[in-house]
């Protein structure tokens, strides 16, 4: 549509996806830098505790994550609480950006809820022991260089 005078209907259109966009963009990136402060600060734990050397600091911020984003999911489900916003800037952003165990704890969730017993075993099986193997094969790959 052409316009002479003002905007036409097509520019207002992206103008408003942009906005969304940015504006989500800034929510989750708000809450991430919030959440990984927070990780950084905790997981510093792992230098003054010591429990039969298991690194507490990240064990309680997997741990303190995967309670947060339950919290959440749960508010999400039962109340009008937390809306989209919200759940970006606190589910995706800080509780990401804190642990992306918490993400993969309420995935596993989610998929219990659905009754999807054997995706859950898989996803886990698959996460702990691909994961490893990543983690030994990157360490590996460093050996090269």
């Amino acid at each position: 549509m052409k316009v002479l005078w003002g905007k036409s209907d097509y520019f207002y259109d992206l103008t408003f996806i942009r906005d969304i966009m940015i504006k989500t963009v800034l929510l989750i990136g708000s809450g991430g830098f919030i959440g990984s402060v927070a990780r950084y600060y905790l997981s510093k734990l792992n230098l003054s505790l010591s429990l039969f050397s298991i690194p507490v600091g990240t064990l309680i911020v997997n741990i303190t994550g995967s309670l947060l984003i339950g919290i959440l999911m749960g508010l999400s489900e039962r109340s009008t609480l937390l809306n989209s916003d919200s759940r970006l800037f606190l589910m995706v952003g800080l509780c990401g950006g804190f642990t992306t165990f918490s993400s993969f704890t309420m995935e596993n969730l989610t998929l219990i809820h659905n009754g999807q017993f054997l995706p859950v075993l898989v996803y886990t099986g698959a996460s702990l022991i691909l994961g490893f193997m990543a983690v030994f094969f990157g360490y590996a790959l460093t050996s090269l260089i």
